[in-house]
């Protein structure tokens, strides 16, 4: 095993306001992460450097054995895939979908004057079957419905062959049919021993698919627990994260919180 991410007291600041805040985590190659916190804890931002496109105010990051600031950026980012909102913003509404898979081939966002080879137009048609969407590849992406837009952003993702996946919310703004079939799908990839290492943001416990190993609660842009996902994840940590008494269940491979009035413990 070997890290793919290696953070060292890594502190964000904008102007007077501290993001995160001497925060250390360490991610290998073959685990499968999710990142938890209320809105504000620095969960985007964090993915902001993990993804090698922003700069820690203080302290490390080592993204595949890289250290930022001490190589080229532009050559490391291929090799991290990324799905979140504001890159789907940067997507023309009217490429079509095989487009917005097969331009992340070469890390770019709208089709222009780029030469593909067989392979990559394999590898996009593939990938958009492994995913549900294969139907829609002659489709503009600004045409899809919410959760066809997050599957086809997941299969861009992949498409580069990352060695580290980081998935923002990718369940953000779906229905509960939308929802479900997204954790399926990612359920897969995570017992896919194929698969890189995976990162997941997300604000509900809900939406953490079977196969995840190992969970990051973030509170305040701090480190509040860290760890494998069946020790970490219990009432007490998920109560003191939202600071909000939570009852936690766990059925059949999937989790659920809600609120109650009596203290976690």
């Amino acid at each position: 095993m070997t890290d793919v991410l290696d953070l060292q007291d890594v502190t964000i600041r904008r102007g007077t306001t501290t993001i995160l805040e001497d925060l250390s985590w360490r991610v290998r190659d073959d685990e499968r992460w999710v990142v938890l916190g209320r809105n504000g804890a620095g969960k985007t931002t964090l993915l902001q450097v993990a993804s090698g496109r922003m700069h820690p105010t203080s302290g490390t990051a080592t993204l595949l054995g890289a250290r930022m600031g001490a190589t080229d950026v532009f050559e490391l980012r291929p090799r991290i895939g990324l799905a979140s909102a504001a890159l789907a913003d940067r997507i023309p509404s009217g490429e079509t979908v095989r487009d917005v898979v097969l331009t992340a081939a070469y890390g770019v966002t709208g089709r222009w004057r780029e030469a593909y080879e067989s392979v990559d137009e394999s590898r996009a048609t593939d990938l958009l079957a492994a995913f549900g969407v294969a139907h829609l590849a002659e489709r503009w992406f600004g045409t899809l419905s919410e959760g066809e837009r997050k599957r086809v952003q997941i299969a861009r993702s992949l498409m580069s062959d990352p060695e580290l996946l980081l998935l923002d919310e990718p369940a953000a703004g779906l229905d509960l049919g939308g929802r479900e079939e997204l954790v399926s799908a990612l359920a897969e990839l995570a017992r896919d021993r194929r698969s890189p290492a995976l990162v997941l943001v997300t604000h509900h416990v809900e939406e953490i698919p079977p196969g995840f190993t190992h969970l990051l609660l973030l509170r305040a842009g701090r480190v509040f627990a860290a760890g494998p996902i069946g020790e970490v994840l219990t009432a007490e940590n998920l109560s003191g994260t939202f600071d909000l008494p939570l009852r936690l269940d766990h059925v059949d491979g999937r989790w659920a919180a809600h609120a109650t009035d009596r203290p976690a413990g």
